[in-house]
């Protein structure tokens, strides 16, 4: 299990005065037509501290076609299972047991090996219950297209499967051959985004305001989202880790436009000349609604869209740590070195076995 520490650019005293400065100077009900309450600069208030933890997926399960609601026994049925199976988790495991005493139908084919058996249960924070706009349970995350699914690929986008293959052939020759997550350098999947997607745990964000920027702190791997208000872009030959976000207000919506993201980021093989399109909006005191817009012409054949309920949780966003997994990047390096000179002796061996 890799724990991980990051120091980054806003910390935890920076946030906390930056929030007593842009305090909401109103509060407002919750009502059929709700309207944000404004900070110090009269801006839609939004700050808090938020978790997207969901059982929904991001892509729909086909056998929902194109309704993305459930009905109420759908929905019931699945979180149901769901509190089931955490509560099978979070069970004493007996001191005697053996590992093959621990086979279960939450992991896979086996038994014992499969994802939900990766982790304790103790350090997942999945959620238990779906995205629910207005009493609406949701099947999918995705929105657009109508089927939940991502779109089909742009025709010279070439085949992703394979280009993971064959990164995944050379990912021991060096330090950057680790994905983004196992270097420390940015969260796993795609938690800081853009677009900012819900995980297996580390799903609490801190949004703070200011006059100029909104500042979103990510708790996978402690990442700092700025989003600079009424500026413009820089300059499409400097990319940026999450991208350059630029945002404005349309009414009670933030509003924002990412581009120029690295080319090491990006989501499910994104090129460096994906924008994403992020709307936030407070629909009532305890949840905004998170919508994005992933554009990429040069992967997908068309946009994809989708939605994500950011609803409001107590205490504070606490340090994501990293050291441990870079003492285990070293290892698994130094395993790698171990197997290449084993295999070159072995090779030396047969070689000299032949000719004798």
């Amino acid at each position: 299990m890799a724990i991980h520490f990051s120091s980054k650019f806003l910390t935890a005293s920076a946030v906390a005065a930056l929030s007593i400065a842009a305090a909401p100077v109103f509060a407002q009900s919750a009502g059929s037509t709700y309207h944000a309450p404004r900070n110090a600069w009269g801006q839609p208030d939004l700050q808090g501290t938020y978790t997207t933890a969901t059982i929904t997926p991001l892509t729909r399960d086909a056998k929902y076609g194109t309704r993305n609601v459930l009905t109420r026994q759908e929905a019931d049925a699945l979180e149901k299972a769901t509190r089931e199976q955490v509560a099978r988790a979070d069970a004493p495991t007996p001191p005697d047991a053996k590992v093959t005493d621990l086979k279960n139908a939450d992991c896979g084919p086996d038994g014992i090996s499969g994802f939900n058996c990766g982790y304790n249960q103790g350090w997942k924070d999945p959620g238990t219950t779906l995205i629910d706009f207005n009493g609406e349970k949701r099947a999918s995350i995705i929105t657009s297209p109508v089927n939940g699914q991502m779109p089909a690929r742009a025709a010279a986008a070439g085949d992703p499967q394979a280009a993971r293959a064959r990164a995944m052939r050379s990912r021991t020759d060096n330090p950057e051959g680790f994905s983004l997550g196992e270097r420390c350098l940015l969260s796993f999947g795609s938690s800081a985004g853009p677009p900012m997607l819900p995980l297996m745990y580390n799903n609490t964000y801190q949004i703070v305001q200011s006059k100029d920027e909104v500042a979103i702190d990510v708790e996978m791997v402690h990442d700092i989202r700025h989003i600079r208000l009424s500026a413009q872009h820089g300059p499409s030959n400097v990319k940026l880790w999450m991208g350059d976000s630029i945002g404005h207000w349309e009414g009670d919506t933030l509003v924002v436009e990412t581009i120029n993201m690295r080319p090491e980021q990006g989501l499910r093989g994104a090129s460096p000349n994906q924008k994403v399109t992020e709307r936030f909006t407070r629909i009532g005191p305890d949840k905004i609604k998170y919508g994005f817009t992933v554009e990429d012409p040069t992967v997908y054949a068309q946009p994809f869209s989708g939605e994500v309920a950011m609803k409001t949780t107590k205490g504070q966003v606490y340090e994501y740590a990293c050291h441990e997994g870079n003492y285990a990047l070293t290892g698994m390096l130094a395993g790698a070195r171990a197997e290449e000179a084993r295999s070159a002796q072995a090779g030396t061996a047969n070689k000299g076995g032949g000719a004798n």
